[in-house]
């Protein structure tokens, strides 16, 4: 009998690493953990035998204590991490329980890998960073590392997503975070920080071609801890990290907000009432991307991830472009499902080492590809794109690319 609670279980990631747990045969529970305790319930009912619901307020410790007591893992997707995800490690840590989140703050990250010697102490692992980006991302560029390239120079991760049936305060929140903060770039053998609206950041900016979900795509500088973490496990002179979502007009009407200081909490008296601007943005976004998902005909979710890798094999310079494309998935499976993936295997025994570890550490690549393509639903397409699917680009040195069937 084992038994796993999904924190956070009613969000867009959350809800998508419950089911996609309830829908495998590791555990034998799964308990849904949210502030929402009656969506959490519904959720609960929805999935059948087995799964359960519990009310838990996340940033109160002994509130996750109490509804973890008993359980086999604890998956974190309660976000935005910055400001949640300290507590409940920590929480878990005293409780002596396996631990899996999708953190993708990479300030805090840095904070969390700090607790590395009390999660030893406590005889847990505890793998951060298992989703989309950083997860499957990390072990790709293991992979490529490993299998592809005799030398790598650089790693470069593109990411773009929407359509999403949920738009929480916390993703948005968690954007005005990312347009904020410094911003890590592994550049020249060397950890930089560039700012989101600043010389240096802008400069950063480009378009990329993502199959089957369009050409030309703005990315933008994104903070995510790939760049904090790959260079420690592999030899490498750059990793950038960029991003946006779709459609673009929406990122880029988020973007304009938080430039202009709408992302403030301070309030401001209007006519003798107290407006929060960060309250103001978000209902306003929230609305207008409703709108344009109506009037821009967006249809159904889609998702892309690519990963661009350089560097040499046979005293050649050689480029593998790994695409995992998706026009019937996005955020929440890009990032539930890496994240139900990482529990199944600290339940199997699969992640020996103990400590704060990201994936790159502990997970084998190619055994991480042969559990989740199925739960994706992605299947072998000889190299071609389908409905979801990873595309290998190898691009030699005189620029011609071709298709290869390697994952």
């Amino acid at each position: 009998m084992a038994k796993a609670i999904v924190l956070g279980g009613c969000g867009a990631v959350g809800s998508v690493t419950a089911r996609t747990l309830a829908e495998t045969d590791t555990f034998s529970e799964v308990v849904i953990g949210d502030y929402d305790g009656a969506k959490a319930e519904q959720l609960a009912s929805e999935l059948g035998a087995g799964v359960s619901a519990v009310q838990v307020d996340a940033t109160h410790r002994e509130s996750v204590k109490e509804v973890i007591d008993g359980c086999d893992v604890v998956v974190n997707c309660v976000g935005p991490f910055y400001s949640t995800v300290k507590p409940i490690l920590a929480a878990v840590i005293e409780a002596g329980i396996n631990y899996v989140d999708v953190c993708d703050d990479p300030d805090v990250t840095l904070e969390i890998l700090d607790m590395d010697e009390q999660a030893k102490k406590a005889g847990i692992s505890a793998l951060i960073g298992m989703g989309g980006s950083p997860g499957t991302t990390n072990l790709l560029a293991m992979l490529v590392s490993r299998e592809l390239l005799d030398e790598t120079d650089s790693i470069d991760i593109f990411h773009t997503h929407g359509g999403e049936l949920i738009e929480g305060e916390g993703v948005i929140g968690h954007r005005f975070h990312c347009m904020s903060i410094d911003i890590p770039m592994f550049l020249d053998g060397e950890l930089k920080y560039v700012r989101y609206f600043e010389e240096d950041g802008i400069a950063l900016r480009q378009t990329f071609d993502f199959p089957t979900i369009g050409d030309d795509i703005p990315l933008y500088p994104y903070p995510h801890p790939e760049q904090l973490t790959l260079p420690r496990y592999m030899k490498v002179r750059q990793v950038t990290n960029k991003g946006s979502v779709l459609p673009i007009e929406y990122y880029q009407l988020t973007s304009e907000l938080c430039r202009l200081g709408l992302g403030s909490k301070e309030p401001l008296d209007i006519k003798g009432q107290k407006v929060v601007p960060y309250d103001f943005a978000v209902a306003y976004l929230r609305r207008e991307r409703d709108r344009m998902l109506k009037e821009t005909n967006f249809g159904h979710r889609r998702g892309a991830l690519s990963l661009v890798a350089k560097g040499r094999k046979d005293n050649e310079d050689r480029e593998y472009r790994i695409h995992a494309v998706s026009t019937k998935l996005a955020l929440g499976e890009g990032t539930g499902i890496p994240a139900a993936a990482g529990a199944i295997f600290m339940q199997r025994g699969k992640i020996a080492t103990k400590g704060v570890i990201p994936p790159e550490a502990c997970i084998d690549p190619r055994e991480y590809l042969e559990l989740v393509k199925p739960l994706m639903g992605i299947k072998d397409t000889g190299g071609k794109p389908g409905d979801s699917s990873f595309l290998v680009e190898q691009v030699d040195a005189d620029g011609n690319v071709t298709l290869v069937d390697v994952l």
